[in-house]
């Protein structure tokens, strides 16, 4: 599966099967594979990013997002919130949690609320669970995800550090973890390179 998942920068991510899926198109180059279903975390603008939901976008693309996205999206669009589960064009989804417990843009305001209701995604393709993380620190919720490929955010400053993201692939236990969210606003290869070093799995930096 993981020769069919494409890092796009940031918390992009084109996965190819019989359909083809992007999480948080940000900053798409050239003309991009036009999706038939995207996945939208949450509302920042580095994960929501109208002029590139509009160059992967259909007439029959679906859209999985929360509410505070769905309300700028037109067409096909399934509102979530955490801990639900769904099933679009064949594809099992659920979703879970993603929110700050360390991150803070001032004193206790989180860069991500819990109460923000934002979201990260697992995904079955090709009889693969892939579980997107969204922009998230390590959270108790972690305990009950089960995954085969975890992407996982590494950059820090609004997110894991790589060594937050490596405690939570050892938590989740997927055969496989992905770094994201590094080498764009915040982070760098350095970050991947060390979540690399500190975890107990296979690790593939794309």
């Amino acid at each position: 599966m993981i020769e069919n998942i494409h890092w796009l920068g940031h918390a992009s991510f084109r996965i190819e099967n019989d359909k083809t899926i992007y999480t948080d198109p940000y900053e798409l180059k050239g003309k991009p594979p036009k999706a038939d279903l995207v996945l939208i975390t949450h509302d920042h603008f580095d994960h929501f990013s109208p002029n590139d939901v509009a160059k992967v976008t259909k007439d029959d693309t679906v859209f999985v997002t929360i509410a505070a996205v769905a309300k700028r999206l037109k067409g096909d669009v399934r509102v979530v919130k955490p801990g639900e589960s769904l099933t679009v064009l064949g594809i099992p989804i659920e979703t879970v949690p993603a929110y700050n417990v360390t991150k803070f843009r001032s004193p206790g305001v989180p860069f991500h609320p819990k109460e923000s209701g934002h979201v990260g995604f697992i995904i079955t393709v090709g009889g693969q669970r892939i579980y997107h993380a969204g922009d998230t620190d390590v959270i108790p919720e972690m305990d009950d995800i089960e995954a085969d490929i975890a992407l996982l955010p590494v950059g820090g400053t609004y997110t894991m550090t790589a060594d937050e993201a490596a405690q939570a692939a050892n938590k989740i236990k997927p055969k496989v973890a992905i770094p994201m969210h590094h080498s764009a606003i915040v982070g760098s290869v350095k970050d991947a390179q060390r979540f690399r070093d500190l975890c107990e799995m296979e690790v593939v930096i794309l």
